[in-house]
């Protein structure tokens, strides 16, 4: 991999990649983008937002066509053939309803369909408003030819999950002496995953003055990219605070790779030369409910 730019927003993800073929002959062979596997979680995400839906691919700067693999387990237990067999799509959870919390595909079963998916563990009751209780894995994956000696360049955007926790008063308490405790106590454990600093902790403590903060975060796999021959030779991150009627409400805060720069008041960029990734990277997005600005630092 000669160069790989990911730029990571609160609702966007966009990486650009550079393969150079140094050999004599041409390579063909998949590309597989697994995505994490995810449950019926109507009232907290869209089942098109879980299922990376808009995921699109480009390659040399043309639109590029992709294949999705679908499976289903359960307790991890591979079920994707029992619900097939009944015609069930796996992926949407049986077509579910979102508006009505009903899953359509179970509800046109027969009653000894329905029972025969509740013995399996597959929804948690007889009613044909049954819940699905199955977890979809998901891959996008195309086949791939790099000619030899030269550069091929592959593009893939999406619409990330994003990762949500509310604060407490006892909480923010806390908040200010993370760094030299070692409590698991969640929330405290997601924020200390965004490897805050102390500059930050404080700042964060004493600009929350009339609620509290909003933990969120986005999540990438990072260490795919050790697939391929290593290192990755010039790596570039960019964050981007959000816009709009976020603005100035946000703190920013991520286990950095490199040295972070900021280049405008809402975007952070890290670049490193010869990176070998050894985590998965986590950017966290602090809301605040004062809307007063935020300049200078993450």
């Amino acid at each position: 991999m000669a160069k790989e730019v990911l730029r990571i927003s609160w609702n966007s993800v966009a990486v650009d990649y550079d393969f150079r073929n140094d050999t004599d002959r041409n390579i063909t062979t998949e590309i597989a983008f697994p995505i994490p596997p995810y449950a019926l979680d109507w009232d907290e995400f869209t089942i098109s937002r879980q299922g990376f839906d808009d995921f699109r691919l480009w390659v040399n700067g043309e639109p590029t066509p992709v294949r999705t693999e679908v499976r289903a387990t359960w307790h991890g237990r591979d079920v994707t053939a029992v619900l097939r067999h009944d015609h069930i799509d796996i992926a949407s959870f049986g077509h579910f309803d979102e508006y009505n919390h009903v899953s359509r595909d179970v509800q046109r079963l027969s009653k000894a369909q329905r029972e025969a998916l509740f013995q399996e563990g597959l929804i948690d009751s007889l009613d044909s408003d049954a819940n699905t209780t199955w977890t979809v894995e998901k891959k996008y994956y195309w086949l791939q030819r790099f000619p030899a000696h030269s550069t091929t360049h592959i593009r893939h955007t999406y619409t990330p999950v994003t990762g949500g926790q509310d604060t407490d008063s006892t909480t923010m308490a806390q908040v200010p002496n993370l760094l030299h405790t070692k409590s698991p106590e969640y929330p405290l454990d997601v924020l200390r995953s965004m490897c805050p600093g102390q500059p930050f902790l404080n700042r964060l403590y004493a600009r929350e003055k009339t609620g509290d903060p909003v933990l969120e975060w986005v999540d990438f796999i990072l260490t795919t990219a050790n697939t391929w021959k290593r290192p990755i030779e010039d790596f570039t991150l960019i964050v981007d605070r959000p816009h709009g009627p976020k603005d100035g409400q946000v703190l920013v805060s991520f286990c950095s790779p490199g040295k972070v720069r900021q280049t405008n008041p809402n975007e952070f960029r890290v670049h490193v030369m010869n990176f070998v990734p050894t985590r998965e990277l986590r950017i966290g997005f602090i809301q605040l409910s004062t809307p007063q600005p935020v300049s200078g630092g993450r």
